[in-house]
């Protein structure tokens, strides 16, 4: 893997599409459920490897280390030879190479520390993966916006479209209708302008795989606490049985 150089504009997305994620949404279309497979290994390292070629340019996750990737199924060896680029080491946090001084000279604040950006997002419209999986699957072109990109789910956002080699280029289509006297436009569909590497079904899969991965990011042991959390129900069910029971055994001669 080879970090791809539209990486580094990376730096705009989510620090200024995020920062008001939600709020601005109430103002774009609604939200589409996120697939999470934070089960699924092949799609949680899918999404490791888009996260350290698109994300980790210009934005950090300083909550985690690349070591603890091995709990989605990578070996040391495997997470040297392709998510590590420069001079980090396994037990090294997830730092983005830019330099935050000259981040925020050039963006006018540095990128958000994206770790817990799943867990922080969440709104009226969803989940925080839900708001993510919209949002990257929302843009089309505007040249009336300094970066040529807009949004739908974060109309006039100030970052480009750091995936558009992998999506295309799309326009959406809408529909005039009548509401009380007035005309509205309404998002009807898209409609591909240039393709891009990716089929659309295969780049919605690959913004899954993304967001999935940055849920897992959020909370890793999110699965574990889950399975024991089964079992305690599991144990509290037998339990209330057997008291039941014993309960019905102490006071059976009891008037």
């Amino acid at each position: 893997m080879k970090k791809n150089i539209h990486g580094f504009l990376a730096g705009l997305l989510l620090s200024f599409g995020l920062m008001a994620g939600a709020q601005a949404a109430e103002g774009g279309i609604a939200w589409d459920k996120a697939p999470l497979k934070t089960n699924d290994m092949s799609s949680l390292q899918n999404g490791a490897k888009l996260f350290v070629n698109y994300c980790l340019n210009c934005h950090s996750a300083a909550f985690m280390r690349f070591n603890r990737l091995r709990d989605i199924g990578l070996t040391e060896q495997q997470i040297k030879d392709n998510l590590l680029f420069t001079t980090e080491k396994v037990g090294d946090t997830m730092k983005a190479a830019i330099d935050p001084q000259k981040a925020k000279e050039w963006f006018g604040a540095n990128p958000p520390d994206l770790t817990l950006m799943t867990r922080s997002r969440s709104g009226h419209g969803g989940t925080g993966a839900d708001y993510l999986y919209t949002y990257l699957r929302t843009y089309y072109r505007d040249d009336t916006k300094a970066t040529g990109w807009n949004n739908l789910a974060f109309p006039s956002v100030g970052m480009p479209h750091v995936l558009w080699q992998l999506q295309g280029e799309r326009r959406p289509v809408f529909e005039e209708v009548q509401s009380h006297g007035h005309a509205t436009q309404v998002f009807k569909g898209w409609e591909q302008v240039t393709p891009g590497s990716m089929t659309p079904l295969q780049y919605d899969q690959a913004v899954g795989d993304l967001v999935s991965f940055m849920a897992w990011m959020g909370e890793p042991a999110q699965n574990t606490r889950v399975r024991i959390g089964v079992w305690v129900l599991l144990f509290l069910s037998v339990f209330t049985v057997i008291a039941w029971r014993l309960n019905a055994a102490f006071w059976k001669d009891v008037k």
